[in-house]
Formats: C-alpha cells, sequence, structure tokens
C-alpha cells in the first residue's frame, strides 16, 4: 500500500477524546438533511443499505463499511428500501506538539472508508461505547474513554500507513478494498495475488483468515448484495443490473442468485416489496411488514406500543392485568407465560416482539411470523425510537418523547420550585421478592421514573448497582440504612409470602429508625401497577408522584 502525498498526522503528538456516542435508526425511504461534520466523525454501519453522499461522491453504505471524516466535512445518509443501523461516534483531537490546540486535518488524508477485519470487534467496541445510562459516572465515563481509544487503536493498526513494507497480510486487505470498489469488473483471483504482492498459494488461506469466505465466494457475495439493492430500488431489467453488478449474463445471475438466496431475483423483488428489513435486540436481521396490523408483544412494556398508537392482539396477560392501561386491552388475547406458541400461533399474527434473548424462545416463535427480540430494559428514548422505527411510527415517536420531555422537566422544577423537594435530595425504590428477599430498583421499573433527568439522586449503594448496570440488587436488611435514601419508595409485592415479610420489615426497628421514615418521606406504593418503565406507566407517574411526595405516602 502505496502511502499518501500528505503524510498522515503523528499519532504520538496528538490526543482523542470522544464526545458522543450514539445509534442512529435510519427508517427506509428517508434521507436526511446535509450535516456538516462538526468533530471527527466514526459512521460505522451494522445493518442495512443506502447511500452516503460525501464531497468527493456517493458510496455504498452497507452493514461492515466504516467511515472516517474530518471536521467541515458535508455529508448526507439515503437508504431507498430498508432501514439503515448506523453508530455515528463524534471525538476530538488535540494537538500537544507544538502548544495545544484541536486538530481539525484529515487524520488519514485521502482516506475516509476504514478497513477491517473482522470487523464484528468493531461493531462490539461500537456498542459498549453506547450501551449504559445517558447520567454515567465518572468512573463510567472514563471507562467509555478507554474503549474509544481500543477501537481506534483497532481502526489505526489496520489503517495507518507505514514507511516499512506491508506485510502479506496487509497487502491481501488491500485487495479486499479494491473487491468492494471494483466487484462490477472481471476480477480474479490470479490477479488479486498479483496486486497483493503474494504468491497464489499463499493469498487464499490469508483471504480466508482475515473474511472467513474464499475470494470468490466474497466477491459473489458483494455482487449477490449489490443486486439485491438494485432490484429493490431501480426498474432495470435483469440484463441490465447482472451487467452492473458483474454478472456475464442474466442467465448466470439468475442461477448464482437462486443458489445463494433460494429464490430467484424476480422472486426476491416481489417478496421484499412492502417489507422492511431490520435488525433487532439480539442481532437477527428479519423482514418485516412496513405497516403491521396483527402483532404480538410478549414482554412487560406494552404500554410503548400504546403510546404510539399500536394495539397488540395478543401479549402476556399478567403484565396487563394490573397496568394503568389496562382498560385499554380488553380485547388482548393472552399467549402465556412462558410464551407458548400455539396460542401465538392461534392469533395469525404478521408480527411477534419478544422481549427476551433467550435464542430457544425465539426459535420457537419465528417460525409462526416475523419475530423480533426487544429490549424492554433499555431506556425509553431508545425503545420509543426502536418501535417507532420497526412499526412505521417514527413521527409519533419523537412527537410523545418531546411532550414528555417537557413535561418531566416541569414536574421537576415544581417538586424542587415550591420546596417540596430540597436539591441533592436521593431516593430508593424497594421490594420483596422470592419470599423474603430484599432488592433495590437499579435501571428498571420505579427507578427509571426517579433518576430520570432533573430528578432524584441514586444512593452511593444504588449508584453502584446503576454502574454495574444491573436492574436490581439484593439488600441485606442488615444494611437497609445504606440503600435508603432521603425518600423510600416501598413497593408492594403481590405473593402472599413476600408481603409478609415486608410487613415484618415495617415493624421492625431498623425501619422505624429511618430517616425517611421519621420524617414521613417513606411511600407504600402498588409494584404491580407502579414499579414498570413503559411509556404510558411513566406518563402516569408524572401526575402521581407530585401527590406522593407532597404528603399522600398510602399505597397507591
Amino acid at each position: 500500500m502505496l502511502p499518501p502525498s500528505t503524510p498522515p498526522a503523528l499519532l504520538h503528538s496528538l490526543l482523542f477524546q470522544l464526545t458522543d456516542a450514539m445509534l442512529a435508526v435510519q427508517p427506509a425511504m428517508s434521507c436526511i438533511e446535509p450535516q456538516t461534520a462538526q468533530t471527527h466523525l466514526l459512521l460505522i454501519c451494522t445493518g442495512g443499505s443506502g447511500e452516503l453522499t460525501l464531497p468527493d461522491g456517493k458510496v455504498d453504505l452497507s452493514a461492515d463499511r466504516c467511515f472516517l471524516l474530518s471536521p467541515g466535512t458535508t455529508y448526507t445518509t439515503a437508504n431507498p428500501e430498508t432501514t439503515l443501523y448506523y453508530y455515528q461516534l463524534s471525538f476530538n483531537i488535540y494537538q500537544i506538539d507544538g502548544g495545544p490546540g484541536l486538530y481539525t486535518q484529515e487524520l488519514l488524508p485521502g482516506r475516509q472508508e476504514l478497513l477491517v477485519h473482522p470487523f464484528t470487534r468493531v461493531i462490539r467496541l461500537a456498542e459498549e461505547l453506547t450501551a449504559g445510562p445517558d447520567n454515567r459516572s465518572e468512573v463510567q465515563l472514563y471507562r467509555q474513554q478507554l474503549k474509544f481509544q481500543e477501537l481506534l487503536l483497532l481502526l489505526l493498526e489496520h489503517n495507518y500507513p507505514s514507511d516499512e513494507a506491508p506485510s502479506p497480510a496487509e497487502s491481501v486487505e488491500g485487495t479486499i478494498r479494491y473487491m468492494q470498489e471494483h466487484y462490477m469488473e472481471s476480477i480474479t483471483v490470479k490477479q488479486l495475488a498479483e496486486q497483493a504482492g503474494v504468491s497464489l498459494w499463499q493469498y487464499t488461506p490469508l483471504f480466508q483468515k482475515l473474511t472467513g469466505q474464499k475470494p470468490l465466494e466474497y466477491l459473489t457475495g458483494l455482487r449477490i448484495s449489490r443486486s439485491q439493492q438494485l432490484l429493490l430500488e431501480s426498474a432495470e431489467p435483469l440484463r441490465e443490473i447482472a451487467r452492473l453488478t458483474g454478472f456475464s449474463d442474466e442467465y448466470y445471475f439468475s442461477r448464482r442468485f437462486r443458489q445463494i438466496t433460494g429464490v430467484t431475483p424476480g422472486q426476491y423483488a416481489v417478496a421484499k416489496r412492502g417489507k422492511l428489513t431490520v435488525q433487532d435486540w439480539t442481532g437477527h436481521t428479519v423482514d418485516i411488514p412496513e405497516r403491521p396490523r396483527r402483532i404480538v408483544y410478549h414482554g412487560e412494556t406494552i404500554g410503548d406500543l400504546l403510546a404510539l398508537g399500536v394495539k397488540p392482539v395478543g401479549g402476556d396477560e399478567e403484565f396487563a392485568r394490573n397496568s394503568v392501561y389496562k382498560h385499554r386491552l380488553k380485547s388482548l388475547a393472552n399467549v402465556g407465560f412462558p410464551l407458548n406458541p400455539q396460542l401465538t400461533a392461534s392469533l395469525h399474527p404478521d408480527l411477534i416482539i419478544i422481549a427476551n434473548p433467550d435464542e430457544k424462545v425465539y426459535k420457537r416463535v419465528a417460525g409462526i411470523a416475523p419475530a423480533l427480540t426487544f429490549d424492554s430494559f433499555a431506556p425509553l428514548e431508545h425503545r420509543m425510537r426502536t418501535l417507532g422505527g420497526w412499526l412505521g411510527k417514527q413521527r409519533e415517536a419523537e412527537a410523545w418523547l418531546a411532550g414528555f420531555a417537557d413535561r418531566n422537566a416541569a414536574m421537576w422544577q415544581r417538586l424542587y420550585g415550591s420546596g417540596v423537594l430540597s436539591p441533592g435530595e436521593t431516593a430508593s425504590a424497594l421490594i420483596f421478592d422470592h419470599g423474603n428477599h430484599l432488592y433495590a430498583m437499579g435501571l428498571s421499573g420505579l427507578s427509571s421514573a426517579l433518576y430520570a433527568p432533573g430528578g432524584l439522586r441514586p444512593t452511593a449503594e444504588i449508584q453502584a448497582a446503576l454502574d454495574a448496570e444491573l436492574g436490581f440488587a439484593e439488600v441485606d436488611p442488615q444494611r437497609l440504612h445504606t440503600y435508603a435514601g432521603d425518600r423510600v419508595f416501598m413497593l408492594v409485592p403481590e405473593r402472599e409470602d413476600s408481603r409478609a415479610a415486608m410487613d415484618a420489615l415495617l415493624q421492625s426497628p431498623a425501619w422505624r429508625s429511618l430517616p425517611a421514615v421519621q420524617q414521613g418521606h417513606a411511600y407504600l406504593l402498588d409494584s404491580s401497577k407502579w414499579n414498570f418503565s413503559d411509556a404510558l406507566t411513566r406518563e402516569r407517574l408524572l401526575t402521581l408522584l407530585p401527590k406522593v411526595l407532597g404528603g399522600h405516602g398510602a399505597a397507591q
């Protein structure tokens, strides 16, 4: 690989700081307005396909491709047919030699696409950078910066030019990029080996080690992927699509297409129209209807769907029985807990969403209808945008989130402004479950509302659980005082044995000695109604919390 005419930055004289990390989910048939990168920007595509328009022209934006843009670069992304998933990582570079200051030049002059094999490691690191709560602790933020340095090192190791002669593996990497850019041309393994400067017998094993495929298998995969895009986006005849993607004629193209996909090009185009290709929580890529009408949702956040104006035909009645929105689910068919495939199939769904990462459970229902796994413990904003993208309700999701954010901020401002709460107050949500086991809620349930932006703060013990990304943490009753905040919410359990354990605690000296109890700042709430984080429960809590915190502490 020849070094570019403009030398790259000297890495030892630079410091890198991540400023923002997010997963962008761009719905099908959309095009974002032209944007200008304010910082250095990494775009890491994990699913779907579309186009990235840069000042020098358009390039394919598809899974396992990564682009590095420098400050001031104008770009646009568009995806005519499929939902596009890509990570956006913004970062600043500081120059420490010759006086501190921002480094705004190209980090790798002349190169915007970065090539890495295997790409799965890039995706894993990007996922880790965007995972976790919005209000990270200092330690979490520091850990995030270290992860970002690890990602940068991986990218630079594969793409930073060297004065030394490239290794055979690096030379083969260059031919992979060549194949991605010239797949429509006639390419032979001999030609690629000569380009890499390695013997023919060395080339294929090196290529397989980097990609997991033989060279011609990889090339055919590129061509088929591009042809699938053209089949959906263009009205070109089959012979022209074959020519544009490097196949000698339409008959050979059709034969290879069917061998790889299991259907003919025509069948593929018909089957895909009116559908979206999306990626779920656990990595399945699934074709789903653009406007599903009969949805089975199995999870505890049905209120998310209802907030978007979507009413599922089936779900788990246990989650809906005592919910704040039970009156809206009178016709909901029960599919059991655990999920019963027979009951699910009897509803003839066109989409199944399960809040469960268990692959065995997924396989039981994936044959009934398109099925997606869904992280019901993810932050509210992420859940609503994910469902909005899947269900064609993007505008509704954004409108609901904007309205909720305003109402949430107004509620906390009133509580602090009126003196009901004092700045810096802490809170804890506790519940007995599985008999006499006491837990403090972490990322899930009522605590998601208590620790919302502008709200109450977790105690140090609960913050540790949040830092560890735990939904809850078991509490030793002897250490109850270390978990109890200035405000304590005791969630009344449904199980009789757990309720008996709660009653015993409420009569104990340990409970009565808590400052929150002595000051009248302990509250009882029905767990089956309020220990949820779905959109509609969060909405109702905006009305309930001011009443409870204002002195109405009886069970609600």
